[in-house]
Formats: C-alpha cells, structure tokens, sequence
C-alpha cells in the first residue's frame, strides 16, 4: 500500500497487511480530520517506510497516554499516528492512501461521541469509548 499528503511533499509505502482498521469518533479525532470521524488502519510501524518529513502533534487521549499526531507541514494533511497504547502499531490515515477502496473497518470506537447525524451501517465491534 502507498499514500501521502494532499501536496505531495510526504509519501509512504507500507510492506504489510493491516492488523485492523477502526473508525474513531473521538473528539480530537474530529477537530485533527475536521470531520465526523477519523478511519485509521493499523499496521507494523517496522513495515511503514516514510519519504519527506513530518511534523508530530502530540496529544493525550482519556487514559492520559500518549498520542503522536504526524502530519506533513507544508498542506497539513494528517498522515499517521502513534498510540502509546499500541506500541509498535502505526495508524495511517484512510483517506492518506492512494487506494482506500479496499478498507475494511473491524471497529468503531468513542461512539458516544459520534455526531448524531452520522450513521454508519456495518457489522462491526462498536465500543462506546476506547
């Protein structure tokens, strides 16, 4: 899998099949994609290989653990973020990859904060929080 940010400056590849795929709807999620919701798939952050450079947010989610937000600093696209939770994992940003047809979501999390004009219909885990 391949993608990057909206100007170009940032691209990636990824050497691995995703170990999941999650929709958040976590407020920071929301004010970072300036959407609903953020689609994330999890992946080996050893099988990520990154050209161009990053800038790195770093949030703190309701447990208090870290967030690392990685975004490109020239268009601001989100990219990918590391959870202190997942150690090892990376999350990059669905609508970064240059082909998100085949994104499968396995899990929604933070429903409780889900817009409520937003349905999503799909046979999935659905966690209220994390």
């Amino acid at each position: 899998m391949t993608g990057g940010c909206l100007c170009g400056k940032v691209r990636y590849e990824i050497s691995a099949e995703p170990v999941t795929t999650l929709i958040c709807h976590c407020t920071n999620c929301q004010k970072q994609s300036g959407a609903a919701f953020s689609v994330n798939i999890g992946v080996p952050a050893a099988a990520v290989s990154v050209q161009g450079e990053l800038k790195t947010y770093l949030d703190h989610g309701d447990s208090g653990r870290s967030l690392s937000r990685r975004f490109c600093p020239e268009c601001g696209s989100a990219v990918m973020s590391e959870i202190e939770a997942a150690p090892g994992l990376m999350l990059i940003k669905a609508g970064s990859l240059d082909d998100a047809s085949g994104v499968k979501p396995a899990i929604e999390y933070f429903c409780d904060s889900a817009q409520p004009w937003v349905k999503i219909e799909g046979d999935w885990k659905k966690r209220a929080r994390q």
